[in-house]
């Protein structure tokens, strides 16, 4: 519960509390977590389409290299100038030209926006070698397209900068294995959204909650005041049979045990007057002795009608 103080405009968090609260909470914020983590796996399976990726490798080696009017020279000990010539290729490899050239060798279905996005190519730890990356749905797709890669590459930079000499490294195979999605990495991704979701709805429904949920609260933001009676919540888990009293005036109550409500109860049925006991409606009458002189009753005389003779 958080205290909003007028006078200083300021807003007090009790993060014990609020930790407590969370710990509450936990089943909640675990099912949420669990259920978003679920969800984002079965997005991942059946949704995204798996890619794989394709990689060949060429080698650079240039004693002297001019570039139009401009010419320099180049040894394994200058990385820096090794870089730079590393990126120039990988800009001939993806211009348009390049591109338009291996999707008509080739005869992919791919434009030069949607093949230019498939590939990325750079410098393998700032050496004169660059890797060539081909991404694909299609794993054979993938392997084909690099290999196609190098096979036009040299000649496209031949024709660009004089007196180049790219060589291929190694050729690109066909990858068994996907590249992405990431089956693990996007599920303990959905987890950590989930628990972080879950969270921040328990925090802010505790945060804007302004319902008086416990006596406690009371007591402890306004200590001046006496606290005359508390109605129980009967329906909360963790009312056991206690319930509360007003002491009066001087604000202290008292936690009474079920036992001592029981042991009050009998006191007070003990001190009821007690009603006079009335005959059961079915008792049977007590039996006479034998030797009783049984009372002689007048049995009725029967007339005897008879019928007059003729």
């Amino acid at each position: 519960m958080y205290e909003n103080r007028p006078e200083n405009d300021e807003i007090e968090i009790d993060l014990l509390k609020l930790a407590q609260v969370l710990l509450k909470k936990a089943k909640f914020i675990i099912a949420i977590t669990l259920l978003v983590a679920i969800a984002t796996f079965a997005f991942t399976y059946y949704l995204i389409t798996p890619q794989y990726t394709a990689t060949a490798m060429m080698y650079v080696n240039n004693s002297s290299i001019s570039v139009g009017s401009t010419s320099f020279s180049i040894s394994s000990a200058e990385l820096t100038a090794a870089q730079s010539l590393v990126d120039t290729y990988i800009v001939i490899l993806k211009s348009r030209t390049t591109l338009e050239e291996i999707i008509e060798k080739d005869n992919l279905e791919y434009d030069y926006e949607e093949l230019y996005e498939m590939i990325e190519s750079q410098a393998v730890n700032s050496t004169e070698i660059f890797d060539i990356d081909v991404t694909s749905p299609d794993p054979q797709e993938a392997e084909k397209i690099a290999n196609t890669i190098t096979e036009i590459l040299p000649d496209r930079i031949a024709s660009i900068v004089d007196g180049s000499d790219v060589r291929i490294v190694d050729y690109a195979v066909i990858p068994s294995e996907r590249t992405s999605p990431s089956y693990t990495l996007n599920t303990v991704i959905g987890a950590l959204v989930g628990f972080v979701l879950a969270a921040a709805i328990v925090i802010l429904r505790y945060l804007f909650d302004d319902q008086i949920h416990e006596e406690d609260y009371l007591t402890q933001t306004y200590p001046g005041i006496p606290l005359l009676a508390v109605v129980p919540d009967m329906l909360s888990s963790d009312n056991k049979g206690h319930y509360y009293r007003a002491s009066g005036s001087s604000g202290g109550q008292r936690k009474e045990h079920p036992a001592e409500n029981r042991k009050r109860e009998q006191n007070r049925t003990k001190e009821l007057p007690q009603r006079p006991q009335q005959p059961a409606r079915h008792q049977q009458p007590a039996a006479r002795p034998q030797n009783a002189a049984q009372p002689r009753t007048a049995q009725p005389q029967r007339e005897q009608s008879r019928p007059p003779k003729s």
